[in-house]
């Protein structure tokens, strides 16, 4: 088939844009409905123990309070953990709102109190009395680090003999580095509307970013048939993996529509987004052995996360220590320490984000001790394969990130000496790091289908959490259709749409797009095959002779419109529907994201305070469908690296077992004053392996290496190691 309309790789405006700015873009929580329902959540005051009574009575009184739901009196759910056990379940035990008496965590969930508006609604939850009898709990991963056991994920078998390699270094670092936990407080708080439908079945209106995830969820635990429970999440305000999971505002809008036979939605609390999943507090250790030369001999990485005691939540912390750096002997341990807490959830790159904390801040005081460049570090011990797996890259071009990103930043003119860069009364400091990400694909479907009137509908029932699914997916179906952008229309997010998986991973492109493509290749076909039978110039045309392009089919001087093709076809509309996968020849190969960060960091000597003034951030990500929204995805993730580094951490008062700092005003996250000029290189990268599209994806890679890249400026400039995060002025002071 000859070339077309190239879309793909045009930094094109966000289709739903307009929608957006001009409020039309309706969210979970902003779907009208008359008599609609409001339920506002009562949360448990102590971190573990039982209820003994809850009294309703004074929240009964009042007008307009319709119900109080709680454990005692709530409709009928499932009794054991499998139906709760959702497509990013941890292994255990899932937690189940409502269930019994049992306080798992501060904040649970123990009732749900439903009015006729959301004020009367939260004014009553007040009222609510409950009576406890609490247990000691313990919520401290410091005091419970030695309880530890090994996560249930299968990491990578040591190789090499590590002990001896370390011990006959000529050089080696053993550093120890501590994250904080951090919720994700997208900008939607969580919320769910169940409209409960003449036949007693189902349309819900929920922020996710797996309407059929949740669509499965509610099915099992409520015992009801598919085709009575139809989820939707047209438009998703942010969530970084906080909507992977079934958040429990879910079920217990189910209860209430069921228990009342009437719509019914409930919104969580800006505080309340506190009280689910959340980053986890790691505890890293990072043992680095080296020869005079500056080569790896010796690579340990130990880990310790927080879970909750109903699940083991484990993430990829330690694996890109045995990855992005080739060394023979390297051995990786990663421990989970159970406490009375709500289980963690996967965050923007979640395991990489932290372990890559822990890996590039100690390759930097590696690269102080031997008195090498930190670049010129990274390129000694450059990984031609991934040697977790023992496989070639489908393509790597993180050296390409190395130089272009040094060159634009000006590397070379860096003093490496501490404290040796000045800039008034400010010292200046340079600091670097690398980023992996793996590039996966899952199964996905789409269709396509093509009306009268020339205009191309495509489907999936994947989501858009901001990341601009909506366009690029409009982009890769207008090339692969030969159908105008403008006569192009994407629609996601309804559960009764062709299979998807989560929207997380950065596979999204990669999975969602490849079959988007597929379904309109597929639909090409028909189209030609309609014309060979109904336009003589055609009739012995193959896909390598004709042109789909502007809505037309051409070869040659010949050429017919899609839309007449369409209504030859006696199928209205015509469609082809597509399931994509992995392709075979992939497994061969180790396919990831590659990325390197540079930093100026501005400290004042007196004050403590640090003010990242610029950022470059080289990215190697195959094939990128939208170099605007790509940038976008990359510059949310450095200002989110700059706040895991100086601002974000979630603090709780562990003799009371809860989170102190649960809202915005003082949960920092940076603002507009602390982002300085970010600047976003996309190296050329070419992988016709990784899949069909060749993309990899970039929502998480831009987060990875930003936080150490900082920190190790921010010790180029004073001297001044800091190895807990955030760094905050009193521990540079």
């Amino acid at each position: 088939m000859n070339a077309q309309s190239k879309t793909i790789g045009q930094p094109l405006n966000r289709v739903d844009g307009l929608l957006k700015v001009t409020g039309r873009a309706r969210y979970a929580g902003e779907y009208p409905e008359r008599g609609l329902l409001h339920g506002s959540v009562v949360s448990s005051a102590i971190a573990r123990g039982r209820v003994v009574r809850i009294d309703a009575s004074r929240a009964l009184a009042l007008p307009g309070v319709v119900a109080v739901i709680d454990h005692t009196n709530r409709p009928r759910i499932a009794s054991y953990d499998e139906p709760y056990q959702d497509a990013d379940a941890a292994e255990g035990s899932p937690f189940r709102p409502l269930f019994n008496e049992r306080i798992l965590y501060s904040g649970q969930p123990l009732a749900l109190v439903v009015a006729e508006n959301l004020e009367l609604a939260r004014y009553a939850g007040s009222l609510v009395d409950i009576e406890y009898e609490a247990e000691a709990h313990q919520t401290d991963l410091t005091i419970q680090q030695n309880e530890a056991h090994p996560a249930p994920a299968e990491l990578p078998k040591p190789r090499g003999n590590f002990q001896g390699e370390y011990a006959s270094s000529a050089l080696s670092v053993d550093v120890s580095y501590s994250t904080p936990v951090e919720h994700h407080n997208p900008m939607e708080p969580h919320a769910s509307t169940v409209l409960y439908q003449p036949d007693g079945s189902l349309n819900i209106h929920d922020k996710t970013q797996g309407a059929q995830n949740c669509q499965q969820y509610v099915q099992k635990v409520f015992g009801l048939e598919k085709e009575h429970v139809r989820v939707f999440a047209a438009f998703v305000g942010g969530a970084f993996g906080s909507g992977l999971r079934p958040q429990y505002q879910l079920p217990l809008a189910v209860m209430a529509a069921l228990a009342l036979k009437r719509s019914v939605r409930v919104s969580l609390t800006r505080q309340q987004m506190f009280t689910f999943g959340y980053r986890p507090r790691t505890f890293q250790r990072l043992q680095l052995g080296a020869a005079a030369n500056g080569r790896l001999l010796a690579v340990a990485h130990s880990a310790i996360g927080q879970t909750s005691r109903f699940e083991d939540f484990t993430e990829h912390v330690v694996e890109w220590s045995g990855m992005l750096y080739h060394c023979d002997n390297v051995t990786l341990t990663y421990k989970l320490a159970p406490l009375d807490v709500y289980t963690p959830l996967d965050m923007r790159a979640p395991g990489a984000a932290l372990g890559l904390i822990g890996l590039e801040c100690a390759m930097d005081e590696l690269a102080c001790a031997l008195a090498i460049d930190p670049v010129q570090l990274r390129l000694i011990n450059y990984a031609e394969r991934n040697e977790n797996e023992d496989k070639p890259y489908s393509s790597k071009e993180l050296r390409a990130c190395y130089a272009e990103g040094a060159k634009r930043f000006g590397w070379d003119k860096r003093n490496p000496e501490p404290r040796s860069m000045r800039k008034d009364r400010q010292l200046v400091g340079w600091g670097m790091a690398g980023g992996v990400w793996e590039a996966m694909q899952q199964k996905a479907s789409a269709r396509a289908s093509l009306d009268a009137d020339g205009k191309l509908t495509v489907s999936s029932a994947t989501t858009d959490i901001g990341t601009g699914t909506y366009t690029v997916m409009t982009q890769i179906a207008a090339e692969a259709s030969g159908v105008s952008l403008e006569n192009v229309t994407f629609v996601l997010g309804d559960s009764s749409l062709p299979t998807a998986p989560l929207q997380g991973g950065s596979f999204t492109v990669s999975s969602v797009g490849t079959a988007v493509q597929q379904a309109c290749e597929a639909l090409r076909e028909k189209l030609l095959a309609v014309a060979r039978q109904s336009c003589p110039e055609f009739s012995a045309a193959t896909l390598e002779q004709v042109t789909f392009a502007d809505g037309e089919l051409r070869m040659g001087a010949a050429r017919v419109a899609l839309s007449e093709l369409a209504r030859k076809s006696g199928e209205m509309p015509l469609q082809a529907e597509v399931s994509a996968g992995p392709d075979e020849k992939r497994q061969a190969y180790a396919t990831a994201t590659h990325s390197a960060v540079f930093v100026e960091v501005l400290v004042d000597e007196d004050l403590g305070t640090v003010k990242v003034n610029r950022v470059v951030s080289a990215i190697a990500a195959g094939r990128v469908i939208n170099p605007k929204t790509a940038r976008s995805q990359i510059l949310g993730g450095v200002v989110w690296g700059v706040g895991m580094a100086l601002h974000e951490e979630t603090l709780t008062d562990h003799a009371l077992g809860r989170h102190m700092n649960h809202n915005l005003a003082e949960y920092h996250v940076p603002v507009n004053a602390d982002i300085g000029d970010i600047d976003v290189v996309f190296v050329e990268e070419h992988d016709e392996i990784v899949n069909a599209l060749g993309s990899k994806g970039v929502g998480e890679i831009g987060i990875v290496g930003v936080a150490a890249a900082v920190a190790n400026a921010i010790y180029h400039a004073t001297g001044k190691r800091v190895r807990d995060f955030p760094i905050t002025l009193d521990k540079l002071l």
